[in-house]
């Protein structure tokens, strides 16, 4: 197995000082590689490989010592723990991969990602992608690679990994598309390249629960609808939340969380989705507008339309937190309300949205208005086609689903 040490080699250098270098050894054979540090031989530890007190910021210098050290190891131990066997010339190349920020590798751009995430608020994204990398990363048994490592027989494998598992199709489609997703980004910041990009022979379609999307009929619309909540009191919001997404075009819940009066103007309701920054600009049909003056009568002290965030200085966290807890009340609840409604379909948050497109398509609304791809492969061309249409067509289509 191959050795790491962290030396000063003995050739002085024009300024006098001597050259500190990694020595990788194996079978007899040395590799150099410069660190571009240097020092007198009198600040050099050659026995703990580190600077000595009397070299300026020694702490700060040993401290990036031992973690080029550490990553050295790494590579090395990966390696090998795969049952393979690496060369001197391997070894630098994966080396100087760890060093050059433009072949990071594909742990630590998604550690990055994830940081990213954090940062700016999207708690729940966060997540998301730190549960499907500890799933990833587990197939891998922690296994350094690079994004040119995932190929699609590697991709193939993961999948045998899942079902074996237990994953189902849906499950297995929601972990690969993280990880397309972070290649994606990768590609768009330059860290890996696109003739490399494993999803154009992998492809998730053949995965049923990638493409298998549930909608309502208008009748089964209809019967939430008129659902009695008198005699199900505990059931009011929920049955307001899935026809008011349903009547608002598909409005996710996310984006009905944050929703204040004052996106609401006279006979509009005006916001900004959270998941693609689209602006929206939708006319208040009368089921819409029902749900709004009852909650209007509650005079609650916070600008929020819905009783979703009670207040209005929560963190991130306590606001994902606050989702998590009240999607999942959600979606128990419209379980019940299939139930009595005597409704056989699955019914999820959703579902409203995909209602709404395929009751439109139903309807005979040309798909180049409300677009099936609402939040699906296409929707950035589709928006971008809908920016283009006057308000009075679009409003002319929603009320086709009264």
């Amino acid at each position: 197995m191959a050795t790491i040490k962290i030396i000063q080699r003995t050739k002085v250098l024009s300024n006098g000082l001597f050259p500190i270098f990694l020595r990788i050894t194996k079978d007899r054979k040395s590799k150099f590689i410069s660190l571009n540090l240097s020092c007198e031989t009198s600040q050099w530890n050659e026995t703990k490989s580190e600077f000595r007190k009397s070299y300026p910021n020694f702490k700060q210098l040993n401290h990036s010592l031992i973690e080029i050290k550490n990553r050295a190891e790494k590579i090395v131990t990966d390696t090998v723990s795969q049952g393979e066997d690496i060369t001197l010339e391997e070894f630098e190349e994966l080396f100087f991969n760890f060093k050059n920020d433009k072949k990071i590798s594909v742990n630590d751009f998604w550690n990055n990602h994830i940081d990213d995430l954090n940062k700016t608020g999207r708690t729940g994204n966060a997540r998301f992608f730190k549960d499907s990398k500890q799933s990833f990363m587990k197939f891998l048994n922690d296994k350094t690679i690079y994004f040119k490592d995932i190929t699609p027989l590697l991709l193939d494998k993961y999948e045998i990994f899942l079902r074996e598992r237990g994953n189902m199709d849906s499950s297995i489609a929601v972990k690969m598309r993280s990880i397309r997703a972070l290649y994606n980004d990768a590609i768009k910041k330059e860290y890996a390249k696109k003739e490399n990009y494993p999803f154009d022979k992998y492809k998730l379609s053949k995965l049923k629960g990638a493409t298998n999307k549930r909608a309502l009929s208008i009748e089964n619309v209809h019967k939430i609808k008129e659902l009695d909540t008198t005699k199900y009191p505990t059931l009011i919001n929920t049955k307001n939340y899935f026809l008011f997404s349903y009547y608002t075009g598909g409005m996710n819940f996310h984006d009905m969380m944050k929703l204040t009066w004052d996106n609401i103007t006279e006979d509009r309701i005006t916001y900004i989705r959270s998941k693609t920054k689209g602006k929206f600009n939708i006319k208040i049909l009368d089921p819409v507008q029902e749900i709004l003056d009852y909650y209007k009568s509650q005079n609650r002290k916070t600008p929020y339309v819905f009783p979703i965030i009670l207040k209005e200085d929560s963190t991130p966290l306590q606001l994902e937190y606050r989702k998590e807890k009240t999607l999942k009340k959600y979606n128990k609840d419209l379980r019940e309300i299939a139930r009595i409604c005597k409704i056989d379909d699955k019914i999820t948050s959703y579902v409203a949205r995909h209602s709404f497109a395929t009751n439109l398509k139903q309807k005979g609304v040309s798909t180049d208005i409300i677009s099936e791809a609402m939040g699906h492969q296409n929707l950035a061309i589709t928006q971008a086609y809908l920016k283009e249409l006057e308000n009075d067509v679009i409003d002319d289509a929603m009320s086709k689903l009264l």
